[in-house]
């Protein structure tokens, strides 16, 4: 027979990675706490399919990402159908979802007659981007939302930011940042420097560049996008004035006229709640630039940051008109979604001790002396015994190499089995 001799590749696809136990270890631990503190909370766990129909991925609400969706071909297509169409929805009726979001406005709408109201739900795992791949962004990674379905009041907002804040608590942060507007914010200052309702989105863009190009990068791409210099120079005046402020209560103050009164009324009441109830030694800041890429958002926005991170590690905000294109009228919605791996990024450089170690014992026997059949009676027997690992393992030639290995693998113990007539003493690897 003859042989491949053409060595192939081991390395995963680009933009994929392999994990290796430490890390599953670590991801593991971290969800735990997760899911305890939003359980506490009174969310429940759900799942939602990673693949959904093409037109469900392709709204338009799902900003940017949209544009990184792996599509799914339609079933039975031939060479010749591919050769033969010109349109890519005639040739994909599916695709990977991009985020748990649009998900889930799909799955409340299909199951929201079983489901109490309002919805608490939080839902962990994978989603899938075309984009290109970097240091700390994947094409496969995984997401953690936690959303309030049909309730319009800001206790959703509250509780959203409570549980969240919670969380990073109960895996180690501290002293990070809660940023806080309102989309009716951001138009209200828009309208009030004289854009039109067909410009906020590009004006918007640009705002979000505030952190990156600074004041004057605004201003020059303001200045490209508008015809009008009388409306460039009222936001620019507007944003050098609310960039000397730190009060939130002098910023909310600076707001014109234009912004919605309830807009501001329901930001103090989130961020009152946020400063006097937050397990968390957080800081919470109103932030009238913060504008959050999703087109779907309708209210309150918010972002988390952490001092030894670029960007945001947590962000999320109000969706009240996404689920209403299913429904007969319209349900409020309210999300917040953990940057997971961002977080995992940050807790394996601090070396987080989230992983408890545990009992691990190793059982070494003889294979050319002790049967299989009796070492594995007995393993089973001692595992009965102790809640803890115990493992089995043949012995190999070089015994000294082997406890090495073992004690990198968080062993701590073992025995050895040499015969069957020789009860197991167990040894402290060192």
């Amino acid at each position: 027979m003859e042989h491949n001799t053409q060595k192939q590749s081991a390395v995963p696809m680009r933009g994929m990675r392999d994990l290796l136990p430490s890390e599953v270890a670590l991801r593991q631990a971290v969800i735990a706490k997760i899911k305890t503190v939003y359980t506490s909370y009174g969310f429940s766990e759900i799942e939602t399919p990673i693949v959904e129909r093409s037109e469900l991925l392709n709204t338009g609400e799902g900003g940017d990402n949209e544009k990184q969706t792996f599509g799914i071909m339609r079933r039975g297509l031939s060479l010749k159908d591919i050769k033969e169409t010109d349109a890519q929805h005639d040739l994909v009726d599916g695709g990977l979802r991009f985020d748990l979001t649009v998900p889930l406005t799909r799955y409340y709408a299909n199951n929201h007659a079983q489901l109490p109201s309002p919805a608490k739900v939080f839902q962990i795992g994978s989603v899938f981007r075309a984009e290109r791949p970097q240091k700390g962004r994947y094409r496969q990674f995984t997401q953690c939302d936690i959303d309030i379905i049909g309730e319009e009041s800001t206790i959703a907002e509250r509780e959203l930011l409570l549980a969240t804040t919670d969380v990073l608590a109960s895996i180690g942060f501290e002293g990070f940042t809660v940023r806080i507007n309102d989309r009716r914010i951001l138009k209200g200052i828009a309208y009030s420097c004289g854009y039109t309702e067909g410009e906020l989105e590009t004006v918007f863009i640009i705002i979000d560049k505030l952190d990156k190009v600074g004041l004057d990068g605004v201003a020059t791409e303001l200045s490209e996008k508008s015809s009008q210099p009388e409306t460039v120079e009222k936001m620019m005046h507007f944003l050098r004035n609310i960039s000397t402020q730190t009060d939130n209560t002098a910023l909310l103050n600076l707001m014109p006229a234009e912004v919605d009164t309830d807009a501001i009324t329901q930001l103090t009441e989130i961020i009152d709640s946020v400063e006097k109830l937050s397990a968390s030694d957080c800081t919470v800041v109103f932030d009238p630039t913060l504008v959050r890429g999703m087109g779907y958002y309708t209210g309150p926005i918010f972002e988390i940051t952490d001092k030894d991170f670029p960007g945001s590690i947590a962000g999320g905000g109000r969706y009240d008109k996404m689920i209403g294109k299913y429904l007969s009228s319209d349900v409020p919605a309210c999300g917040f979604s953990i940057g997971f791996e961002r977080i995992m990024s940050l807790l394996e450089e601090r070396g987080s001790t989230l992983v408890h170690k545990q009992s691990k014992r190793a059982v070494l026997y003889d294979a050319a002396v002790v049967p299989t059949d009796f070492a594995l009676s007995l393993t089973q027997q001692l595992r009965a015994e102790n809640p803890g690992v115990t493992s089995l393992h043949k012995r190999k030639k070089n015994m000294k190499n082997q406890l090495n290995e073992l004690t990198e693998a968080g062993y701590t113990s073992y025995c050895l089995l040499e015969s069957e007539q020789v009860s197991p003493e167990f040894k402290d690897i060192g």
